[in-house]
């Protein structure tokens, strides 16, 4: 395996994970004793995070078994047309020729070269996908990605398009937010629930009139502010966050891992000595379940309409990234919006164009069919890709695919126990442990199914399984 990329000089460089938690090494390759993550003595279950997060990002470089990673962050999933053709570029260049969608709405480049660090650098800085490169990789900001196309939500769609932007320009100008862990996520609903069940450490929910939820990890209050003030609400949240984090101790990198008495309640308080107004608090929604938007033509308020599509396990070749970027280009807005359900929206097509544009690009190997088999299935990297992977989880989704109809379950294959890239709310999960796999309902307390495992060589029983799982309990969307 080719030698670890340097990481440039910004946070967390003294340590760097190699192919997850179960590895970390120092930056001259060799192990560093301990976990990062043991329970906290008379904090219950509270981890201990001795050293920062080792997410990849676009400098910080990720060695794989299929070369080397890196993680681009993209907020509210937004690229424009030129950024799209240099992604696409790189891929082709320095990559594998893909680019692989992630479940917040960023991107990856994979199969990258031992050398391919600093020129993969210089051709994001010119496209204008690095503002900044010390807050890089805190630049987790998912949002609605239908905000504003097909008349649902609170009236949020521009406000949330908005947000992101403006929230997006204070971290980079932040002093403060390098230090937040690049696993931390801020999440802006435009009202109808879909990012705000994603289990962000701090969301902003647009509200009828103009205001704004802004609510702390899974908090059981929220602040209600102006709609003007929530970008600067939801930077000053992340940043008691780090005070409280500070001065528990733990070194948290999410909200959910606060110990009790520095919990998410803790931050809210903090945040209140912060924010130039006592706020009023209220109730936050009601919990939901992650809404990835149908495959098909959306009829947008302004009489344009929005095509939303999902690339196959997430990854889209630079071929059918290309086509985006152009028709983006040629008949919309010269936008595409990147989906936490690996898909991508493209907005603003004429009526006369939105039809053919659908056709091609199902013809291009895009999924365009709301009843597709293809929708609410998702994977890990696998085999051969990643080195802890134990099948080609890929290979196996594939040949177990079928039709099973509308109204069911997500499912999500991993190599391992990690579970890397599952989704949030309650899905099928299925789960190599080498010559077999366990297949089971997580995320929910009522209706599932026992665990089956199945072994590897029997796919005509695993798909059995999995069907009987995904219909075993119905989502409600």
């Amino acid at each position: 395996m080719p030698p670890t990329p340097a990481i440039p000089p910004h946070r967390d460089e003294s340590l760097v994970r190699d192919r997850g938690d179960a590895c970390v090494r120092d930056r001259a390759g060799a192990p560093v004793q301990g976990r990062a993550d043991a329970p906290v003595p008379g904090r219950g279950a509270a981890p201990v995070r001795d050293r920062g997060d080792a997410c990849p990002g676009a400098l910080r470089l990720h060695s794989a078994a299929d070369g080397f990673l890196a993680r681009l962050r993209l907020p509210a999933g937004l690229l424009t047309g030129r950024q799209a053709r240099a992604l696409a570029d790189a891929a082709d260049r320095l990559g594998d020729g893909h680019l692989s969608l992630t479940s917040r709405g960023n991107a990856e480049l994979r199969g990258l070269g031992e050398s391919s660090a600093a020129p993969l650098a210089d051709l994001l800085r010119t496209a204008g996908l690095l503002p900044s490169d010390q807050h890089e990789r805190v630049r987790n900001i998912v949002a609605s990605p239908l905000a504003g196309l097909d008349g649902e939500g609170a009236g949020g769609g521009a406000r949330v398009q908005e947000w992101a932007r403006d929230l997006d320009r204070l971290l980079c100008a932040s002093a403060t937010a390098p230090a937040l862990s690049g696993r931390f996520l801020f999440a802006l609903d435009d009202g109808r629930g879909d990012v705000a069940a994603l289990g962000a450490d701090v969301t902003l929910v647009a509200e009828a009139g103009g205001t704004a939820l802004l609510r702390i990890g899974d908090d059981t209050e929220a602040l209600r502010l102006p709609g003007p003030d929530a970008p600067g609400a939801a930077l000053a949240a992340a940043e008691a966050f780090l005070s409280v984090a500070h001065e528990a101790g733990n070194g948290s990198w999410r909200v959910r891992e606060l110990p009790p008495g520095h919990d998410a309640a803790a931050v809210r308080a903090r945040l209140r000595t912060r924010l130039p107004q006592p706020y009023e608090t209220a109730a936050p929604p009601a919990p939901a379940s992650p809404r990835p938007p149908r495959p098909g033509v959306l009829r947008s308020p302004g009489g344009t309409h929005a095509l939303s599509l999902l690339a196959p396990l997430g990854r889209l070749t630079t071929a059918q990234l290309r086509r985006l970027a152009s028709l983006a280009a040629q008949d919309g807005p010269g936008e595409l919006r990147m989906t936490p359900w690996r898909g991508v929206v493209l907005p603003g097509l004429s009526p006369e164009a939105a039809g053919p544009a659908l056709r091609e690009l199902a013809a291009a190997g895009l999924v365009t069919d709301p009843a597709s088999p293809w929708y609410g299935l998702g994977a890990c990297t696998g085999r051969p890709g990643c080195a802890k992977s134990l099948s080609d989880v890929r290979a196996d989704a594939v040949a177990t695919l079928r039709a099973d109809g509308t109204g069911l379950l997500p499912v999500h294959w991993s190599g391992c126990a990690r579970r890397c890239g599952h989704p949030h709310g309650t899905w099928v999960d299925v789960v190599a442990t080498g010559d077999a796999y366990e297949v089971s309902v997580r995320g929910t307390r009522h209706g599932a199914p026992a665990t089956a495992t199945v072994p590897t060589t029997e796919p005509g029983r695993l798909a059995d399984a999995v069907a009987a799982a995904r219909a075993a309990t119905r989502t409600t969307t």
